[in-house]
Parts: structure tokens; C-alpha cells; sequence
């Protein structure tokens, strides 16, 4: 049955929600550079790429399920950490977390068109992974931007999961977390990898899973110990995952 699905399934892809996809995404990138002239990044990001982020994820059709609201104090700004799967994380993250916050992407990504020049425009932070002084420079600048409840996103995997496992952390996030004097917010997200695999077109409609867990306190941590930082976030993120996979 789920094979026929597929199948029939794949006309819409192609005819409907593609084009959609890069219509709205063209549209709503020349939108956000319009709105950053004319309001502040904050309503422009939420504006633009929580609606965005909602319309194509509903479009695909994709059910999002949000669990542990409870844990954000929408004034305290964070350092958010998630595991990534899925293209499809960064439409439940931008549509579903409910928070202002800035990315950070790849440089790679702002030569995309609509995404690119629209995601600079609202502050979010491009980082060139080929050179770790630039690399490390757009981290610095962008620190001036994570203040009064406008937090910033990590994958800290680097790159999408091959084999839905939990890959290891990379320790920049946590490194700014201790500079910053910020606490961490971990987030598990589930089932985007059924509904777009890693390096796939295979895409199908499906139920995504948000849990937003308690923020970890990092005021007892220095440099000394920044390993037992990163050790204890991932165990929160993959406990998620478990949590999941025992039902």
C-alpha cells in the first residue's frame, strides 16, 4: 500500500509542490529583503520564514508535533542545539519553534537564490567551513546579534545524518554558549528523515516530531571542561531519539 502511495504521490511532487517550493521561496526571499528596509529582523524573519517554513511544510503535506513548549522563556536568549536529518529540520525548527533566532548556515547557501541574500538581510550567520579564521570571524560578529531573547541555531553534527544515527559534536556552539554566558537549549527533531532523506529527492508526506527539552544552566562550565558540556547536550538530544524508537 505505502508503495502505491508513492507512486501516486509523485505527480504532486513534481507538479505541484516543486514549483511551489521554489516560487515561494523566491517570493518570500524578495520579501524579506523588501521588509528589512522597512521594519526590524525580527518581524521581517518571522514574517517571512516562519510562514514560509509553515506553508511548505503543510503543503507537502508534513503534521508537526511540538512537545516541551513549556521548557522557553521566549526573553532568555539561547544557544540552541538540534540533531539533523533532513532538509525538512530546517522547516520545523523556522515554523514550529516559535522563537526568535539567527542560523547558522553554511557559506555555500547564500548563493542560493531566495534563500541566500534573504537569510543575510534578517542577520543569519554564514560561516565558510573550507577557512577556520573566517570561519571563526563571522562567529565573533555575530555574537552582537544573540541578545534580548533573539537566540542562535547550531546542528552541531556539520552535515545531515547518513544513517539517521546520532553523529558526534562539533564544539563551536558550546564554545559560544560559555562566551556568551548562555544557557543551552537542546531539541531533538524525529521523522523528518522519513519524509526527505539525506542527499534524496525521495520525498513523502509524514508525521515530524519536535521535542524542545530544558535548557542546560552553563555557568559551571570553562574551557577545562567543555567536553562534559558536549557530552551531556548530545546525551539529552539522543534521548529523544530513544524515547521515540521504545514506543
Amino acid at each position: 500500500m505505502r508503495k502505491m502511495l508513492r507512486v501516486m504521490y509523485q505527480p504532486y511532487k513534481w507538479l505541484i509542490f516543486g514549483p511551489y517550493l521554489a516560487i515561494s521561496t523566491i517570493f518570500f526571499g524578495s520579501l524579506t529583503i523588501l521588509m528589512a528596509f522597512l521594519t526590524n529582523p525580527r518581524t521581517t524573519s518571522f514574517v517571512c520564514g516562519t510562514i514560509w517554513a509553515r506553508l511548505n511544510g503543510c503543503l507537502t503535506p508534513m503534521l508537526v508535533n511540538v512537545k516541551g513548549r513549556e521548557n522557553v522563556v521566549k526573553t532568555q536568549s539561547y544557544v540552541i542545539i538540534a540533531n539533523h536529518q533532513s532538509q525538512y529540520d530546517v522547516f520545523v525548527v523556522y515554523g514550529w519553534l516559535g522563537i526568535d533566532f539567527k542560523w547558522v548556515m553554511k557559506q555555500e547557501l547564500r548563493k542560493v537564490p531566495g534563500i541566500g541574500i534573504g537569510c543575510e538581510k534578517v542577520g543569519h550567520i554564514f560561516i565558510d567551513r573550507s577557512n577556520h579564521e573566517k570561519a571563526l570571524a563571522s562567529l565573533q560578529k555575530a555574537k552582537e546579534k544573540i541578545v534580548n531573547g533573539t537566540s542562535v541555531m547550531f546542528f552541531p553534527e556539520g552535515t545531515r545524518s547518513k544513517d539517521w544515527s546520532l553523529g558526534e559534536f562539533k564544539k563551536g556552539a558550546f564554545k559560544m554558549a560559555l562566551d556568551l554566558k548562555l544557557p543551552i537549549l537542546p531539541i531533538t527533531i524525529i521523522g523528518t528523515n522519513k519524509i526527505l532523506p539525506s542527499n534524496s529527492i525521495d520525498l513523502f508526506p509524514g508525521k515530524a516530531r519536535m521535542i524542545i527539552h530544558k535548557p542546560i544552566d552553563t555557568s559551571g562550565y570553562t574551557d577545562a571542561n567543555l567536553d562534559e558540556l558536549v557530552s551531556l547536550t548530545r546525551r539529552v538530544v539522543e534521548s529523544g531519539l530513544v524515547e521515540t524508537a521504545s514506543k
